[in-house]
């Protein structure tokens, strides 16, 4: 085998190694403060109920060696107002102790991984049972691929709040509304998810990626007028 054949499979394994250390695909959403909501909702907008029997977040989390792991989070509930055909507001609440995992492994190593994700080195659900996403403006995507919208909001877990804006495909029928995103990521350790984090020092062999893939999934129906 020749000098340029052993290089050249030499930069192969390089940059194969480099891609599988890289955080879950998605585009990255920043982390801001938290912005103002809008303290009333307009008197012409439709209530929509989110369905939380179809609605999750899913999760993927990754090793730089290129190990991951996908799950699920559920909602406990939701609303979502629109206007003129667009969302003009709205709130979800995400059950936290319902985080799951839907690798395909042992149900003892499952059991034993979804219980981590509840303790203290990650979620602390016992102390924070439930986080929120509470929607602050939406403007319409410009040449967002998989997107109709940009949706800010302020995200709440584990007490802490933090702004991020994320892209949203918008479908609005007769029966009902859907919403969904392509995968985003967003960086866990601003809010204080830190168990073998970068930040805090974590030796190569046990880290775990900062950011965390995320995709949304929402159904919802208009709610339904009240006889009088």
């Amino acid at each position: 085998m020749n000098t340029t054949i052993k290089y050249l499979l030499a930069l192969c394994c390089v940059v194969v190694l480099a891609a599988c250390g890289n955080a879950p695909a998605g585009e990255k959403v920043e982390a801001e403060e938290a912005v103002e909501t809008p303290a009333e909702t307009s008197a012409t907008a439709i209530s929509y109920n989110i369905d939380t029997e179809a609605s999750q977040v899913n999760w993927i989390g990754a090793k730089p060696t290129g190990d991951q792991h996908a799950g699920l989070i559920k909602l406990n509930s939701g609303e979502l107002f629109v206007e003129n055909g667009n969302i003009t507001g709205g709130t979800f609440e995400l059950d936290m102790n319902s985080i799951a995992v839907t690798d395909e492994m042992g149900d003892n190593m499952k059991a034993k991984l979804e219980g981590h994700l509840k303790t203290g080195d990650f979620f602390e659900v016992e102390k924070f049972p439930t986080g929120t996403f509470e929607i602050a403006s939406v403007a319409v995507a410009e040449g967002v691929e998989g997107a109709t919208h940009n949706v800010t909001g302020n995200l709440t877990m584990k007490g802490i709040t933090k702004s991020v804006t994320i892209p949203v495909k918008v479908e609005l029928g007769e029966n009902g509304l859907a919403a969904s995103t392509p995968a985003f990521t967003i960086n866990r350790t601003e809010w204080d998810v830190m168990y073998n984090s970068g930040v805090i020092g974590t030796v190569k062999d046990k880290l775990i990626n900062d950011d965390v893939a995320l995709t949304l999934n929402l159904s919802a129906s208009p709610q339904q007028a009240e006889v009088q």
